[in-house]
This record gives structure tokens, sequence and C-alpha cells, in this order.
């Protein structure tokens, strides 16, 4: 069983109900176990228009390997109406391969760890909820977190 983080974000349709449904069914695979997940935050795109996101951290335990923990959440987001007609575009769903355990990829479909979470408080503030501890190759969470303090996020309740 290995560690892994996803980060979860929606900034179309019923975004909160998304991110909640997404996350029971990631939850209720049969090769995941342990799930956690942050709490929900609200934040601006970065990068990009549209509506705000809502967005998340998961932490769970699994047996899947990289590549296939990409295609299941790829599949998952597919289920939930996910199109990408452009980079960084609306999303009814956004799951991403942050982190796994002993894992450092760098191909053509995965990039682990996650190439820019470094660089986004709606990453780094539901990481550090989860794992306050944890480094990255950038820093602590915390000093990252610092950086990104011009970014507007919001927890829900």
């Amino acid at each position: 069983m290995k560690c892994a983080f996803i980060g979860l974000g929606a900034n179309l349709g019923p975004s909160l109900e998304t991110l909640r449904q997404a996350a029971t069914q990631l939850a209720a695979h049969p090769l995941i176990d342990a799930f956690e997940l942050s709490a929900l935050y609200r934040s601006k795109p970065v990068d990009a228009q549209g509506p705000d996101y809502v967005n998340a951290v998961a932490r769970l335990g699994t047996r899947l390997e990289p590549p296939a923990l990409l295609a299941l959440l790829q599949e998952t987001e597919q289920q939930y109406g996910r199109q990408r007609p452009y980079r960084n575009a609306p999303r009814t769903l956004d799951l991403d391969l942050l982190l796994y355990e002993g894992a450092q990829l760098d191909t053509h479909s995965l990039t682990i760890p996650h190439p820019r979470m470094h660089l986004r408080a709606f990453v780094l503030q539901p990481l550090h909820d989860l794992a306050p501890e944890l480094v990255l190759e950038q820093g602590s969470l915390a000093a990252l977190l610092k950086a990104c303090d011009h970014q507007e996020i919001e927890r829900l309740p």
C-alpha cells in the first residue's frame, strides 16, 4: 500500500456536490484505502478565467501504480463531464495526482511530484491541512503558503 495525494477541483456546475461525490466514489474503489479528504476551499482561477473553484486534497492509500491511478482519475473526470477544449479551461471536475510515495516521474502523461503544486495556495492549504509536516522539494508547506499569500483562498463551512 502506497500513500498518494490527489488534488480535487471544480468550477462548472454544482462544484461542491461534484467534489464530494467524486471523493466518495474514489474512496469506495477496491484498490484505495484510508481515504481522507481535507476541508473544502473556494479560490479564484489561477492563470485562467471563469467562476471560482472549489478545491480540496485527498490523502489515500492505494495498491494502484501511478499510471493506473492516473487512469482512474481521468476516467472519474470523464464520468463528471470533463472536457479539455483548451489549456486551463473551466472544469466540471479536475483530479490531479500530486504526490505518490517513493515516486518521481516525468513522462509525457504524468509528472510526479506535480510540477506546479508549490505555486498554488489552493493545493498547498488543503495539503497542509492533511500533512502539515510535509516538505516538498521547494520547501516546507508553511513557507510555500507564505509565498502564495497573494492568492485568495477561503475555507468553506
